[in-house]
């Protein structure tokens, strides 16, 4: 769940890395002028089509912003847990990692987000 067209952009890096967008991968963007009813409800509809019996992680752009905020709510379902702050690491971690429980994939996101943060320069 991203801001404007930013899913999007993730979702091309994914396929440009991985050579595909595997299946379980979906974008739900939140445009300025959107019902944030409607999108909640669009979300609702991705997690029963997603969920396959372990679950739908959700990966939000910010935190406290509107995507994430509609994450939050979806969060509310039986079997799904939500992550903000996502880069490209953390999707692409994730993405690597299907046979991982839900649980797993959460924390796998968080790590391969934090870990992936790195000052670049001279020392």
């Amino acid at each position: 769940m991203t801001h404007n067209g930013l899913g999007d952009s993730f979702a091309d890096c994914v396929k440009h890395v991985l050579g595909e967008v595997p299946p379980n991968l979906k974008v739900l963007s939140v445009l300025a002028g959107d019902d944030t009813q409607a999108k909640l409800a669009e979300g609702q509809v991705l997690i029963k089509q997603l969920d396959t019996g372990g679950g739908v992680l959700i990966l939000a752009d910010v935190f406290g912003a509107t995507p994430s905020n509609i994450g939050r709510q979806l969060c509310h379902a039986e079997r799904v847990i939500g992550v903000a702050g996502l880069n490209l690491p953390m999707l692409l971690r994730v993405l690597c990692s299907p046979s991982k429980s839900l649980p797993e994939l959460a924390r796998i996101a968080v790590e391969g987000g934090r870990e992936c943060i790195v000052q670049m320069g001279s020392s």
